[in-house]
């Protein structure tokens, strides 16, 4: 059979722009491993590499003489983008079967099903259903009778077997030569890649500001943590299944034999750092051979707590240079509630290990939560303060609270009186959380705090001018002083900013018409 796999964009193009193009479309290649080596035709379309009515067009021509279309999605635009491609695909090719997972499907599969757009939803884990689902419409077989899928019969949400996650042992290698990489290098390093959406610094040795060559991979499904506000438990049942060490460093090379040299590896991993004796003998393994390459990886601040600091000082000789980290809150009752082993100072103290050794770590903090009280949002607000002051390479992010389906916070904002929207196209519009909120209880006295730190925490770190002036030095003295009563040079960075923005705008029309004049 044909089998066409669409992965949705990353970004909305007409709002955010590119999204880097080191994010490769891993779902696919991952699920097509079975249907390769049981001779079926996949075809793989990346709707990040284009715009979306051509990423569209691209599918239905590929659709012609298929069997299965199949997408994916995780909360955000990919969402939408995968429905609507999955509609166009519905009207021109009615007889093929529309399948999609993926995280958010897992845990909504009946707004992918309800209105037929749809056939079947792969619930978790996606390899071995996706095998059994290939061969059963290959077989004329009821879907009834596959393990780990969501129908939608007689007007209600039908779900078959369980499936189980099993570790990489059991699944196919994936097709790693359906992707022609020669577009994702070229999109890199082009001039404008450095702002592309979620783009990451470049290593140390490259520059933050350079351009460099990344591929995402995933070298471990699901994550033993029980968080209160994230759906992995529910999704991955706190299952944490990796590859070796040596697995890993075998296919980065086989990748830069394939495509050319890697710079930067991203793990997509929903906790890479688990098992201190792997992480540390992926790094031993990337020094002893000799492979120069950055790499960027979740980890948890009880982890790096946790390391001995040798493994993190050979995590940093290998290249380890940022490390995304969800401390959560600064409040031990909060903490409690969402459910991680995180006490007293752990997640200041893990910062300082990563600054130290010239690890960049991106830090992320919730406030908002159900029945969060205010002191407890005051204390996150000033742990991502003191951990801003003492680690500046680091990046403290404060987050308005945003109700993810599958999660008991979920619950609980539905009691406080969140409505869970109906709309496939809502969920598709959540992605930015420092620029969107779904639902919020946080006070706007909190509300104004959190922004004044991000603020201040922007002008501290120098991203808004290439010289400090006197605006970085009021910034840091509110940093420091913890004062943020009086923040009339925010106000007037506001309108400086503005000003210099349309003279920068003029001066630039001004050189067009110059370039125009001089041929």
């Amino acid at each position: 059979m044909k089998i066409v796999l669409y992965q949705p964009q990353q970004t909305n193009k007409r709002v955010h722009g590119q999204s880097n193009l080191d994010m490769l479309p891993l779902e696919l290649i991952h699920i097509a491993g079975y249907p390769v080596q049981a001779g079926h035709e996949c075809v793989v379309i990346d709707g990040s590499l284009y715009e979306q009515a051509d990423a569209h067009r691209r599918v239905l021509e590929a659709c012609d003489g298929a069997a299965i279309f199949a997408t994916t999605g995780i909360l955000g635009w990919m969402v939408s983008d995968g429905y609507v491609c999955a509609e166009k695909v519905r009207a021109k090719h009615p007889g093929i079967k529309r399948v999609i997972g993926g995280w958010f499907t897992s845990v909504m599969p009946h707004l992918h099903l309800k209105d037929g757009v749809f056939d079947a939803a792969v619930l978790g884990q996606g390899e071995l259903t996706f095998r059994d689902l290939v061969d059963a419409i290959g077989a004329g077989t009821p879907l009834e009778q596959v393990d780990g899928l969501a129908l939608w019969r007689d007007g209600q949400l039908v779900k078959t077997g369980h499936r189980a996650v099993v570790g990489f042992e059991k699944l196919p290698e994936p097709a790693w030569h359906l992707i022609d990489f020669k577009p994702y290098r070229e999109g890199q390093l082009r001039a404008a890649a450095l702002n592309d959406h979620v783009h990451m610094p470049g290593p140390p040795w490259i520059g933050k500001k350079s351009h460099y060559v990344g591929i995402t991979y995933f070298s471990s499904f699901g994550c033993p943590e029980p968080c209160s506000f994230c759906c992995s438990p529910f999704v991955t049942e706190r299952r944490w299944k990796a590859k070796s060490a040596d697995k890993i460093l075998d296919d980065i090379q086989m990748l830069q034999e394939r495509w050319g040299p890697i710079d930067v590896v991203r793990f997509h991993d929903a906790n890479f750092g688990v098992m201190e004796k792997r992480t540390r003998a992926f790094a031993e393994g990337i020094l002893k051979r000799n492979m120069k390459l950055g790499w960027n990886a979740f980890i948890e601040t009880y982890s790096i707590n946790d390391y001995q600091l040798d493994t993190l000082d050979l995590c940093a000789q290998s290249g380890y240079y940022v490390a995304e980290i969800g401390a959560e809150s600064g409040d031990a009752e909060t903490m409690k509630r969402v459910g991680k082993p995180i006490r007293g100072d752990m997640n200041y103290n893990a910062a300082v290990r990563l600054h130290d050794r010239n690890i960049w770590a991106s830090i992320t903090y919730i406030i908002g939560f159900p029945y969060e009280s205010e002191e407890s949002m005051v204390a996150t607000l000033d742990e991502a303060r003191r951990i801003q002051l003492r680690c500046p390479n680091s990046s403290t992010h404060v987050l308005p609270f945003r109700p993810i389906p599958g999660t008991s916070m979920y619950d609980l904002a539905q009691e406080l009186g969140f409505q869970a929207p109906e709309d496939i196209h809502f969920w598709g519009g959540q992605t930015e959380y420092h620029l969107q909120q779904t639902w919020s209880v946080i006070p706007p006295r909190i509300a104004r705090l959190r922004k004044l730190h991000n603020h201040y925490t922007t002008l501290y770190k120098g991203l808004a001018h290439r010289e400090p002036g006197m605006f970085e030095r009021v910034a840091r003295w509110h940093l420091e002083s913890d004062n943020m009563r009086f923040p009339v040079d925010a106000k007037l960075f506001a309108l400086v900013d503005k000003m210099e923005k349309r003279l920068f705008k003029k001066k630039e029309v001004k050189q067009d018409l110059v370039d125009q004049a001089l041929g």
